[in-house]
């Protein structure tokens, strides 16, 4: 089972997950604000709710505060939508992916070297 992270959502998330997974919704708030989002706080506790529904977010009372902490690391979300992306579109075949990247000059081959290195180091 996929789960869905609207865009919204995962700007949340995203400021969730740069302050090591756990916010007080003040500093959301602050944060959303600082990056020009004019979303209400009304909004804001959607989204979060949206989130803690989904069991990506967990809530804790802090006194009458609420804290809000990431279930889900950025790298497992990553590593999800990455294998459900080639899944879906290259029909699980990363090769599609890469000479996508390439025909459509979207890797360096700066980018080529460094994956041709990390592939080295990383294929045991």
């Amino acid at each position: 089972m996929t789960l869905k992270i609207s865009d919204s959502e995962l700007e949340i998330l995203r400021i969730i997950w740069a302050h090591n997974g756990r916010m007080m919704f003040s500093e959301i708030v602050e944060e959303l604000h600082a990056k020009n989002f004019e979303w209400k706080n009304n909004t804001i506790l959607t989204f979060l709710a949206r989130l803690t529904e989904k069991k990506v977010l967990e809530v804790q009372k802090k006194g009458r505060r609420n804290e809000y902490i990431a279930l889900l690391t950025e790298k497992d979300y990553v590593e999800q939508e990455t294998k459900e992306f080639v899944g879906k579109v290259y029909e699980g075949e990363v090769k599609g992916l890469i000479a996508t990247l390439v025909e459509n000059e979207l890797i360096s081959n700066k980018e080529i070297e460094e994956l041709k290195e990390y592939w080295e180091k990383n294929k045991e």
